[in-house]
């Protein structure tokens, strides 16, 4: 019996994180397009991070969903660039790049948690 509550404390650590990343990535699209909406935008360095972000979260998901042995491998340089992103976005004044940076910082935490847990 008590070996069944680790595997369901994960699952469900698994779920946090996997929902968490999906969120990011969802916000770093929509944020990639708001600031191309922008008249005379030239963030070009915020663009790539946008993209590098979104397409790590999405395959950060991926490997989480199907507890790939590289999981944890994956949602650790997750993190890193999401961290990045996040402090980035965050020098910005609007307030889609505000709450994007928020996400990614956020992401960032509950990636590195997800990796250094046993």
């Amino acid at each position: 019996m008590h070996h069944t509550m680790p595997h369901h404390m994960g699952q469900i650590q698994h779920h946090q994180v996997l929902e968490t990343v999906q969120k990011c990535e969802v916000i770093c699209e929509s944020t990639e397009y708001c600031i191309l909406q922008m008249k005379g935008s030239h963030r070009k360095e915020q663009l790539r991070l946008l993209r590098d972000c979104a397409d790590i979260c999405t395959l950060t998901a991926k490997y989480i969903a199907r507890c790939s042995l590289f999981a944890k491998s994956i949602a650790c340089l997750c993190a890193q660039i999401c961290e990045f992103c996040g402090k980035h976005c965050l020098q910005h004044p609007d307030e889609q790049s505000q709450i994007c940076g928020q996400m990614c910082l956020h992401c960032a935490q509950e990636c590195n948690a997800f990796a250094m847990s046993a």
